[in-house]
């Protein structure tokens, strides 16, 4: 790195990422255990996964037809042979000494992902996905002190360790890119957009605590050695020291991880420090990175073949094994069919529960309603409640209901929204019971008729206002008759009421 860069500050990040993503599977990996969350640690547990000796691992079939679809839609290629490997080391929730992993012959090899961060579409490489166990988890403690319970910190305020090994064996696939990134911003764009196309698949569960784990590598370089088209030659990454932030556990931590480690790194060559290879722990509390170990390298995991488990041959299982319409295409379609704005079809395509819920929304109503029930309205307030669809899956069709209340015209829109929708996310009531305890059955044309004339009679100078062409005058008197009506009218006919009368 030369003096000149550093003294300009004329540097960039190349991150690369190790994306841990636990497949969903009803067994484990290699053995019979559930998968299912056990309340009591170590219950979910058989000789395979907690490595006895003589145990032999068996492959689940169904974490390979998770692995083969995550390749279909990623494009990766898929050899004709693929390999596991044994990966060494010593950690104490590997109980075996060792991870069944895959390491020369992955099953997805080159694949690509397209994704879109700050309006600009990016297409990053997936250089390699492939099937391992996941080791079980540990649980940092401190020791309560003047009465208090122990409780969970952080790795480094820790006064001891706890070993869970129900998580041991869990299928889990590890999708690892080319260092392709530049910025954080990208990274948690890519995250988003991955996890998407996994839940589209139908072999993830984002709600699964521990379901993805990113690994981040990141290097400060020359902004003269990027090439034009972006690309960093081989020789210039080797001479740039990396760190491994490991184990974040969501698209905002990775951004805060790396957007940290970006600084400290340039801060060290800034002042002519040099960066030390090492791997670094994130501290989500305090948002920084904190050194853990030197960096491994690949030869200290001394990689050998797996001879308990046959090669494995499923290539042909890409054009056999079907998968669902993915985001990108959906949103396509949205846009095409129901005649939806760009931003409303990414909105609705968001998730697969909401794209799901929205179609059947305009199977039975207008299409343009149902976007605007789902998109803005009902989205808008689940988000102003941090909640997602999958947190009232099971009441869908009482939102049915109310979008039906308004599409037969026995509510008001304005109130449907403002007054059923938000109590009904509130209470836990259903629309019909809303809307009979607050009296918002529409008013009916004559009493809407006298309201009109009301108002009209009360404000002559809104009157004189509306004649004298002012604009905000009709809405004063449309206003008026609402409250007139309790809310209960339609706007739209009031204020076409209005302007026929004061036209008379």
């Amino acid at each position: 790195m030369t003096a000149q860069a550093a003294e300009t500050g004329d540097l960039v990040a190349v991150i690369g990422l190790e994306v841990h993503v636990q497949l969903e599977t009803a067994t484990k990996v290699f053995c019979g255990c559930s998968t299912e969350t056990a309340e009591e640690p170590n219950t979910n547990t058989c000789p395979v996964c907690l490595g006895l000796p003589g145990a032999l691992p068996v492959l689940n079939e169904g974490a390979v037809e998770a692995a083969v679809k995550v390749g279909k839609a990623i494009d990766a290629t898929i050899p004709e042979e693929t390999t596991f490997h044994r990966k060494n080391y010593y950690y104490p929730d590997l109980p075996k000494n060792f991870q069944i992993t895959q390491y020369d012959a992955p099953i997805c090899q080159n694949g690509e992902l397209e994704f879109s961060v700050a309006g600009d579409r990016r297409s990053v490489t997936i250089r390699r996905a492939h099937l391992e166990e996941d080791p079980g988890s540990l649980r940092h403690v401190r020791e309560g002190a003047g009465g208090l319970e122990s409780r969970t910190v952080s790795i480094e305020r820790a006064d001891y360790t706890l070993v869970d090994y129900n998580r041991a064996g869990t299928p889990l696939m590890e999708i690892v890119t080319e260092p392709d990134f530049r910025d954080p911003a990208e990274v948690r764009a890519f995250l988003e957009k991955l996890e998407e196309v996994l839940e589209y698949l139908g072999v993830f569960d984002p709600g699964r605590d521990g379901s993805l784990r990113i690994d981040a590598n990141l290097s400060i370089v020359p902004a003269a050695d990027v090439n034009d088209d972006g690309s960093i030659d081989d020789a210039v990454l080797e001479e740039a020291n990396r760190t491994e932030v490991k184990n974040i556990s969501s698209h905002k931590g990775a951004e805060k991880a790396l957007s940290f480690e970006r600084s400290r790194q340039k801060k060290l060559v800034e002042s002519g420090r040099a960066v030390e290879q090492e791997t670094r722990h994130f501290n989500e509390t305090h948002g920084n990175t904190v050194s853990m170990r030197s960096k491994e390298e690949e030869k200290d995991y001394r990689y050998f073949r797996e001879a308990d488990l046959p090669p494995l041959r499923v290539s042909d299982w890409k054009e056999q094994l079907d998968i669902p319409e993915l985001p990108d295409a959906r949103r396509d379609r949205f846009a095409a069919e129901y005649g939806l704005s760009e931003e409303a079809a990414s909105k609705l395509t968001s998730t697969k529960q909401v794209a799901d819920f929205f179609e059947d929304v305009a199977t039975e109503f207008d299409p343009e309603l149902a976007a605007t029930w789902v998109a803005d309205n009902l989205l808008g307030e689940l988000n102003y409640r941090d909640m997602a669809v999958t947190d009232i899956e099971d009441r869908l069709d009482e939102v049915t209901r109310l979008v039906e209340l308004v599409a037969t015209e026995e509510i008001t829109a304005k109130n449907a929204h403002e007054t059923v929708l938000r109590t009904m996310l509130d209470e836990g009531i259903d629309p019909d019971t809303v809307v009979e305890r607050e009296d918002l059955g529409k008013t009916d044309g004559d009493e809407v008729a006298a309201a009109v004339t009301e108002a009209i009679a009360e404000n002559p100078d809104a009157v004189e206002d509306y004649h004298a062409g002012e604009d905000g005058a009709i809405n004063f008197l449309v206003g008026q008759v609402m409250q007139k009506t309790g809310g209960s009218a339609d706007p739209g006919d009031v204020n076409q009421l209005l302007r026929e009368e004061l036209e008379s």
